[in-house]
């Protein structure tokens, strides 16, 4: 019988940033991963949860469990047997979320409950990518094994230049393939 395809949890969250969160989940893809894509409710003001069912063939979480669909998974659900979740790109909101444990939408919820390898690639205006409490978040996700995909630098959309862009997709791909080989 053969091997199941890895599960990738694809967490895409309210960032001008979120449009190639759709080009992330075809080179997921292309590695051979079944990728399913959870959003937060402000990235769907950026992409719609359609673009990612037609590109992945499953139905698309997002916002609060109030706003899902009754046929779509539970957060629970979502993080079963997940080899890995990558949220990216991720806002300073949601990197909070993360960071404090809170469980207040269905993104979030399933980061909580996932039991596999968290990675988040953090995508923001550099001002607030510099900010010390945003920098607190990172240090508390990484003090509880997480990965953090450094934003690029460059230029912004706001048209500023400096860090804060999301990482390259390559990257964040071969960085999730480490933490899924790494077990």
């Amino acid at each position: 019988m053969p091997k199941a395809p890895p599960k990738v949890l694809l967490g895409v969250t309210g960032s001008i940033a979120a449009y190639k969160a759709a080009e992330l989940a075809r080179l997921m893809q292309k590695k051979g991963w079944d990728v399913w894509v959870v959003m937060s409710a402000c990235a769907t003001q950026y992409i719609g949860p359609l673009t990612f069912r037609a590109l992945t063939g499953h139905p698309v979480a997002h916002g609060s469990f109030a706003e899902m669909e009754q046929e779509t998974y539970t957060h629970l659900g979502l993080s079963e047997g997940a080899a890995a979740m990558v949220v990216a790109p991720c806002s300073a909101q949601t990197l909070a979320r993360l960071a404090n444990g809170f469980a207040d939408d269905v993104l979030s919820c399933a980061a909580l409950s996932l039991e596999a390898p968290l990675l988040v690639a953090p995508a923001m205006n550099t001002r607030m990518w510099r900010n010390p409490a945003v920098q607190e978040n990172v240090a508390a996700l990484k003090g509880r094994g997480a990965t953090i995909i450094p934003p690029g630098k460059g230029e912004l959309a706001c048209g500023d230049v400096g860090e804060g862009r999301l990482g390259d997709l390559e990257g964040i791909v071969r960085a999730v393939e480490r933490r899924i080989a790494a077990g």
